[in-house]
């Protein structure tokens, strides 16, 4: 199973833009479609985006659509959230994840998770 870690979480201000890394080890870092997934406080956990494993297919929540971009360099082993225009409502704790298959939009399926980082977007 790979194993993921986050990494590029911070506090800014709000219009700001930050790039999250999800880097992977452990399996073959090309198996897998990961996921991004954020989780607020008091709520519960969302999904932000999507990329398959050949980064062919990428896919977004629609409070997302046009200010975030998920991309990733397999030889890198890294997925990569580039976050725009980032608002006080983006503010969570954001979770990469990984399964073997297809990308998706649901948690449940996905089979490792990172740690987490935390985002922080002040007014």
């Amino acid at each position: 199973q790979v194993q993921l870690v986050e990494s590029g979480g911070g506090l800014v201000q709000a219009g700001s833009s930050l790039r999250l890394s999800c880097i992977g080890s452990g399996r073959p870092f090309g198996w897998y479609a990961v996921g991004w997934f954020r989780q607020a406080p008091g709520k519960e956990r969302e999904f932000v985006a999507t990329i398959s494993a050949g980064a062919a297919v990428t896919d977004y929540a629609d409070s997302v659509k046009g200010r975030f971009s998920v991309s990733r360099d397999n030889a890198k082993r890294t997925v990569y959230l580039q976050m725009d225009s980032l608002t006080p409502e983006n503010t969570a704790v954001y979770y990469c994840a990984g399964r073997r298959g297809t990308s998706a939009k649901t948690a449940a399926v996905y089979e490792a998770w990172g740690q987490g980082t935390q985002v922080t977007v002040s007014s």
